[in-house]
């Protein structure tokens, strides 16, 4: 089927779905030659109850590559409380929307987030869903096509608009089990993750973070990130993947071998050939001379003092996550990631598996296990918490 290229067709589908109970929105995007993700094609479907006499019927493709579109249309769509917004696995579909046009779909709902919550296993994917629920097939060929083409082929057509119109089906289904089991609240705290701006902001003072490292000295520290400063602020300024100005490996060789000229760097074993001159070069021959000279050294948490059965602890606390989350019917790393748990064991209480729907579902147990209050035990072949003798 052909997609909507022009302003007022878009704008006549979204007032329409304005008054439909909901609307499943997907998008296929391409990111591997840019920073930002460019969007290539927006999927929409509401309820065929509700399709009244909107432009293409029930679900319609969206081209926003189209000369002179303007999606605010969608945007004023988005803005709309009266109808849900359903996605997928939503956060890279939020990304493009915030970057482009600061703004969030609400109310909103996550199908990946809310299978998750309603036992369907851990990042649970559509097709899986789509299999379980809607008891459909997908024909996933023209997953990884170029989505920036064009024309789109009629494969291209029938895969995207499959990604919203089992969504329909699937949205029903998981909306009504969350009513039947009360825990709408639970959705509620992980779609306010997805809502929060600084879930999709990634400061370039920050970005050092996210670079595993195995070495703790704060010199080697502070040069990671003066160079991972500068290859964020330029990623970000020039719209190329991060790997394009230097990868992570390259980077910690730098942070290692402190080159203070383009003959140093001309020694990197790692560093790509275009980044040993010009612009590149020299922002790295900067960021390493700024992270010698700096006296704001990060701060390197000591590590944990080693409280007699920390490792133990661990061990017992990932076994009353299984436990309790095979009880609840609940993904386990929706409720605790495995760092969480070290965290818990070596004394440390602000961490999300403590608070809100974790805390009833793991959290309070977690802290008896923890204080010695209960013990696990092992009864005709599952694990019980019993108190501590």
């Amino acid at each position: 089927m052909p997609a909507i290229t022009r302003t007022e067709d878009l704008a006549r589908f979204c007032e329409a779905a304005k008054s439909a109970p909901y609307v499943t929105v997907d998008t296929e995007f391409l990111r591997e030659r840019t920073f930002w993700s460019k969007l290539c094609l927006i999927q929409l479907a509401i309820p065929p109850a509700s399709t009244g006499k909107t432009l293409g019927g029930e679900a319609v493709l969206v081209d926003p590559l189209a000369e002179g579109l303007s999606l605010e249309p969608l945007y004023d769509l988005f803005r709309h409380t009266g109808t849900v917004k359903v996605f997928h696995a939503a956060r890279q579909d939020l990304e493009i929307f915030f970057h482009d046009a600061q703004l969030f779909p609400t109310p909103l709902f996550d199908t990946q987030v809310a299978g998750m919550v309603c036992g369907f296993g851990e990042q649970v994917g559509y097709e899986t869903l789509v299999r379980k629920i809607a008891k459909a097939d997908l024909d996933k060929s023209s997953r990884f096509t170029d989505w920036s083409r064009r024309p789109l082929s009629e494969a291209q057509a029938a895969y995207a608009l499959a990604d919203v119109t089992h969504l329909r089906v699937i949205y029903e289904f998981l909306s009504a089990e969350l009513v039947k089991t009360g825990r709408q609240a639970w959705l509620a705290e992980e779609i306010a993750v997805l809502e929060d701006p600084e879930t999709y902001i990634t400061r370039p003072e920050e970005a050092w973070l996210k670079v595993r490292t195995r070495t703790n000295s704060p010199r080697f520290l502070a040069i990671l990130r003066e160079l991972a400063r500068f290859r964020e602020s330029y990623a970000q300024d020039r719209d190329i993947p991060r790997s394009r100005v230097y990868k992570d490996d390259a980077m910690i060789e730098l942070a290692s071998t402190k080159p203070l000229s383009e003959a140093d760097l001309g020694k990197s074993r790692l560093l790509l050939r275009e980044a040993r001159k010009g612009d590149i070069a020299n922002g790295i021959i900067a960021a390493v001379k700024a992270g010698i000279e700096t006296k704001d050294l990060p701060q390197v948490k000591a590590d944990e003092p080693g409280r007699p059965g920390n490792a133990a602890l661990s061990d017992l606390l990932r076994v009353l996550l299984k436990a309790k989350a095979d009880a609840a019917g609940v993904a386990p790393k929706l409720i605790a990631s495995a760092s969480e748990l070290d965290a818990i064991a070596t004394g440390h209480r602000d961490v999300p598996a403590l608070q809100g729907w974790r805390a009833e579902v793991f959290g309070k147990d977690a802290l008896r296990l923890a204080g010695g209050e209960i013990a696990l035990s092992a009864q005709n072949g599952a694990v019980k918490v019993v108190p501590a003798r």
